[in-house]
């Protein structure tokens, strides 16, 4: 079983009903939950999934529920970004033209041998970086 490492917004997604990736993203995290998958995620996940939770959804407690649903879901494969891998997320960034925060999801991906899973088509599953929740929950 491959494991899959979920950026924010396919976290965000699997609980936001209005989200376009909603369907898919929250089948990944239910199918994780039943034991068909492995997911995994940075900490700087958390922190993502917080902001959204109380700047989109205007709720500290929605926060707290997502970092929870993370923290969860992921158990021990919640990835730490430490100083060699920040080193290497800014080098993959500036050769790849993409933010820190998406090449830190590519590094620690590969690292694990994990399939980086995300909604942003542009920066990260049209190069090939990353599939989509639906490639991934095999919609």
């Amino acid at each position: 079983m491959t494991e899959l490492l979920l950026d924010a917004g396919v976290w965000v997604a699997s609980a936001d009903v209005e989200d376009e990736n909603h369907a898919a993203a929250a089948r990944l995290v239910e199918s994780a939950a039943r034991g068909d998958a492995e997911l995994a995620a940075l900490d700087l996940t958390l922190y993502e999934v917080a902001n959204v939770a109380v700047v989109k959804w205007r709720s500290a407690t929605g926060a707290a529920e997502i970092v929870r649903l993370v923290r969860v879901a992921c158990g021990e494969a919640l990835q730490r970004v430490d100083e060699e891998l920040a080193r290497e997320a800014s080098i993959f960034a500036l050769e790849h033209g993409i933010t820190a925060y998406d090449a830190a999801y590519v590094v620690a991906a590969r690292r694990r041998g994990a399939q980086l899973v995300s909604g942003d088509l542009a920066d990260l599953v049209r190069p090939g970086f990353a599939v989509t929740p639906e490639q991934a929950a095999g919609v």
